[in-house]
């Protein structure tokens, strides 16, 4: 049975219809790094600490939002966001891309210091974007498996439809050119007691009851070990969110146990079905993936050669 995930208020089913493409591609380096729930949970905390260090984004998202009162069901509606736009089929990840463009263009306001903002404004979409893709890269990098700079190249230009449907003027091409918008905006970056708030709240356990807290308390120091120095310096993010030895070797053994553990009923597993790939395809070697596509690709092909 398939597995329908809501985001406002739409059903996404990732099996159907059968053979419709996802914005990315089912051999690209996005579908290994979505498919690790480790390095998205990593990832995800960095990418909000990358975010809420500019007042902006900061002021918006806590005005204008759930989050504070529901930070971790608007953070799971986010993951939904980008699970689509990875695995979904396009049609269904256009559908909601221009639900939440949609719903950010009623966003805007001021700082507590006086500061206007607009949810889509260039730079702000921009920086969101960016801020997301390394915290997912990097987190994967990190703890799942190091990547060639060829390979994390092509990981942000499989981004770049995404990343336009959103309204990305200047999508990220490197990590290079990630630590060049963070020098940009580092002067705006500041300590703000909505930072530690958001980490107590992820350490806590209310971000997943099922997982002991000691595991999420180091997800989220993972998450502190992955930002660039410079940001962590400014956000004020001392000693206190170190990751320990014996923590980042439990991140790991978590990270490598995902990477090889097949979720068969998870959206990587379901757009495998969609496209004629087994459920297990992502969890594959790499050249059992590459025959299985080509595989796949044949059949396609003499299907329609057929009707």
């Amino acid at each position: 049975m398939s597995d329908l995930k809501s985001y406002l208020g739409w059903k996404v089913d990732y099996t159907t219809p059968p053979g419709e493409a996802a914005l990315v591609p089912p051999g690209s380096i996005t579908w290994q790094v979505f498919k690790n729930p480790v390095a998205l949970a990593i990832g995800g905390v960095c990418a909000v600490l990358l975010e809420f260090a500019d007042a902006r984004i900061r002021s918006g998202v806590w005005d204008h939002s759930v989050f504070k009162t529901d930070p971790i069901g608007r953070s799971k509606r986010t993951g939904i966001a980008a699970m689509v736009g990875a695995y979904g089929p396009a049609s269904a990840a256009r559908r909601v891309i221009q639900g939440v463009t949609n719903m950010h263009s009623r966003v805007s306001g001021e700082t507590p210091s006086g500061e206007a903002y607009r949810a889509l404004d260039p730079e702000l979409l921009d920086w969101v974007s960016a801020t997301a893709a390394y915290g997912f890269l990097i987190a994967y990098h990190n703890f799942v498996r190091i990547l060639t700079e060829e390979e994390m190249n092509q990981f942000f230009t499989e981004g770049e439809a995404v990343a336009r449907l959103y309204g990305v003027q200047t999508p990220l091409r490197s990590v290079q050119h990630f630590n060049a918008m963070t020098a940009c905006l580092l002067p705006r970056f500041e300590p703000h007691p909505i930072n530690t708030e958001f980490l107590g709240i992820m350490k806590s356990g209310r971000a997943a009851p099922g997982v002991p807290r000691g595991l999420q308390s180091a997800l989220v120091h993972a998450a502190v070990d992955i930002l660039p120095r410079p940001v962590r310096e400014r956000l004020a993010l001392g000693a206190d969110y170190d990751l320990s030895p014996l923590g980042r070797l439990t991140v790991k053994s978590m990270a490598a146990i995902a990477e090889r553990t097949p979720d068969l009923n998870g959206p990587a597993a379901q757009a495998s079905q969609r496209l004629g790939l087994p459920r297990s395809f992502p969890w594959k070697p790499p050249a059992e993936r590459q025959r299985l596509i080509e595989t796949a690709r044949i059949a396609s092909l003499a299907k329609e050669a057929a009707a």
